[in-house]
């Protein structure tokens, strides 16, 4: 079985062996996606710079996917009292790839889905 906190080593592993690690970038904030100049409705790449260095990057790509996540920020719980403090919401969906991907041209569909945490004894969150 494996559990969420062992997931990500093995799948950074497993991409590391697909792609060679020299091609991994790691702590890099990626702030704009860069269209193609031949193709309008194409992205080409995209520019970041590194969150421990002084360090820019512009990469080129024949394709780019967006998997910034949802925007769980952008709505306040309805927990009142004691239960507003225990409601959990992931504090890094902040909507930054609905921006970017809007900024791009891309058509942006499915905006009704969001986080709804579940309700357990004593504490609203993600379970499981």
């Amino acid at each position: 079985m494996i559990h969420g906190e062992s997931y990500k080593p093995i799948i950074a592993e497993a991409a590391k062996m697909a792609v060679g690690e020299e091609n991994i970038y790691e702590r890099v904030f990626i702030f704009e996606l860069l269209k193609d100049k031949n193709d309008p409705n194409a992205v080409a790449g995209a520019v970041g710079f590194s969150v421990r260095e002084p360090k820019f990057y512009v990469f080129k790509a024949k394709a780019v996917l967006l998997a910034t996540g949802g925007a769980t920020l952008l709505f306040r719980p309805r927990s009142t009292g004691e239960a507003a403090g225990r409601t959990w919401y992931a504090i890094f969906d902040t909507g930054s790839g609905y921006y970017m991907g809007l900024k791009a041209g891309a058509m942006l569909t499915q905006f009704e889905h969001r986080f709804i945490p579940f309700r357990f004894k004593d504490g609203y969150g993600p379970v499981g």
